[in-house]
Order: structure tokens, then sequence, then C-alpha cells
């Protein structure tokens, strides 16, 4: 069967159908680029350019249109599509929303540099590929969206969700998440990890001689301590109740977990905050249990009571010390 030519009209209109979508995809307030089918930028819209603060006269007819995203070298959506690469998708993105994403389109979303802009934003990204009526690949279009101001929004909320209000440590849903995330991080990785459990020797008597508003500050006072000593990437800090206190230390074996309590008990006491009515010092001291694990040998409730029980051999034993799970067994 032969294919029938196409009259002159007929493609004087497609021409002009043609013509006519450029020209409404070049106005549109969406920022939106194409891509053909060799991966060539073939259309960068007008409110791309200013999104981005790169002009279409840079990338027109070039594979180069990464560079106006991202600082190092990477495909963006479109490429990735055009490319048959989709199965890397969720690889390259912050978030993939892959239950709403098929053949017809995907959606990602991702804080982008924007080295030519000066800035750093929150894209919600979505792209698609067009087919021509034999099902071959003729473009693909991407558009972008702003949504900085929203994902900050939510960042903040997050946050305070996340966040003891008056300690500013982590609050202990935050350590929950965290101990689930870095326990799995740990198991795959072989590392051991940590915890450190402390409470404030005598709280109650402290608040009843100073009142709470002092009990609140001498809280703060400790809390800012433990801060400073959970600073490595995957360290938590975090209010477990009242006046205690429990440190994540992924990584961290005994040895390494007895030096931080150590650590954690001198600075406390060097802050001199006074309490007369102390047993132990005539300023405010801590007490504290540590246990350490191999996660793919243990659970994590497990070592959390572990830590726990060590914690109430340092106050049996008189306070103002640091006593680790071994210790429990060996009888030191």
């Amino acid at each position: 069967m032969t294919q029938r030519t196409p009259r002159p009209g007929e493609v004087d209109a497609a021409v002009a159908d043609q013509s006519f979508a450029i020209a409404l995809m070049q106005h549109l307030v969406v920022p939106t680029f194409v891509l053909d089918a060799d991966g060539k930028v073939s259309i960068w819209n007008r409110a791309c350019e200013r999104l981005t603060g790169v002009p279409a006269s840079e990338v027109l007819g070039t594979h180069d249109h990464g560079f106006a995203f991202y600082d190092d070298p990477r495909p963006c959506l479109a490429d990735l599509i055009a490319q048959g690469r989709t199965a890397e998708i969720e690889g390259f993105y912050a978030a993939y929303d892959i239950d709403s994403s098929s053949q017809l389109g995907f959606h990602v979303e991702n804080w982008c540099r924007m080295p030519r802009a000066g800035t750093r934003l929150y894209l919600a990204v979505d792209a698609g590929p067009i087919y021509d009526e034999a099902g071959h690949l003729v473009a693909v279009v991407e558009t972008l969206r702003d949504m900085t101001v929203q994902k900050e929004a939510q960042i903040q909320l997050e946050q305070l969700a996340s966040k003891d209000s008056l300690t500013g440590l982590a609050n202990r849903r935050a350590f929950d998440e965290r101990l689930a995330a870095e326990w799995r991080r740990c198991q795959r990785g072989g590392q051991m990890l940590s915890i450190i459990m402390m409470d404030v020797d005598h709280f109650k008597a402290y608040n009843d001689t100073y009142g709470h508003p002092q009990g609140d500050a001498c809280l703060r006072s400790v809390a800012s301590v433990l801060a400073g000593v959970a600073a490595r990437t995957g360290d938590l800090a975090a209010r477990y109740g009242g006046e205690e206190f429990v440190v994540v230390l992924p990584g961290t074996n005994a040895a390494g977990a007895r030096v931080v309590a150590e650590r954690i008990r001198t600075a406390i006491s060097a802050l001199n905050i006074p309490h007369v009515r102390s047993s132990v010092a005539e300023h405010v001291t801590v007490s504290l249990g540590t246990a350490s694990a191999d996660p793919s040998k243990l659970a994590a409730n497990a070592l959390l009571m572990a830590a726990d029980q060590a914690l109430y051999s340092a106050k049996s034993a008189g306070r103002n010390r640091v006593k680790t799970a071994s210790d429990l067994v060996s009888g030191a």
C-alpha cells in the first residue's frame, strides 16, 4: 500500500500548526524547553530564560543545557527520557513520584543550583515524550515550576515538628526516626552503632530549689553541650523526656562511645551550674550509660534497653559517672 502524498494545502496547514505551537510555547509563562529526538534543544522559551539566566541562543541546537541547572555535568529529566534511561530517574532526583509517572510523562522534584542565575531553587519538573504516528520519538517536553517558597515552608514545619521546643534538640519522634534510619544504614555498611543515655542528677531537687524557669535554663545549657558533641554527620542528640537525653553515634564502637560520654560528663560539670541540694557535687552533674552493637546482630530496642540499664547502673553506683553495657556483664 503506497502512502498518500499530502496536498499543498495540507502541508501549508501542518507547517502553520507547527509554527503556532512553537510560538505558543515561546510565550508560555511556564518555563519550558524541548529536546528533539537526538537530545538537542529545539525550544528554550522566554520563561526558561528568565528562570535560568541562560539565553536561548546559548543552548539551541546543542546538548549543553544541564549547566543551566547544575554545577556538575548530569542529565536533566528530559535527557533521561530521550535516552531511554527512565529506570535511572529515581537515582538523580530528591523526589520521584513513581505512582503518577508513566511512559506518557514523569514528575520529579529537586534542588538546583542555577549557576548562571546565582541562586538555589527547588524545582518541580514534569517531562514527557512526543511520538509520531509510527511510534518514533520526535521530542521530549520539560516544564519547570519554582517551588522554593513552598519547600522551605515545608522544611520549617518539619523542623518544628521534629525539635524539642525547650532545648532545640531533636524530640522523641525525631530520635525514633533517625535511630531506625541509622540502624538500617549501619546494617548495610557493616558498622557498629552506639547509644548514650544521660540523666541530669537530682534534677527534681534542682527544680524545687531554684524554680522551673531556672530548671529550664539548666536543661538548655546541658543540651548545648550535647549539640556540640554530636556534631558528625549522622550523630544525633535528642531530649528523650524530662531531664533524660539520648545520643546516637553511628559508626562508633564501645570504646569510642565511652570517650564521648566522658567528654559530655566533664563538659557539663565544667559549666559549674550551682546545685546546693545535690548529694554528688556542689554543681550540676550527669550520669550516663552507653551501649554498642552490630545492628545485624541485635534489635534497636534491645540496644536502647542495654543503654538504659547502664544508665541505671551509673546512678546506682553514685551518679556523676559513665557505665557501659559491658560493665553490667563484667561486674565493673
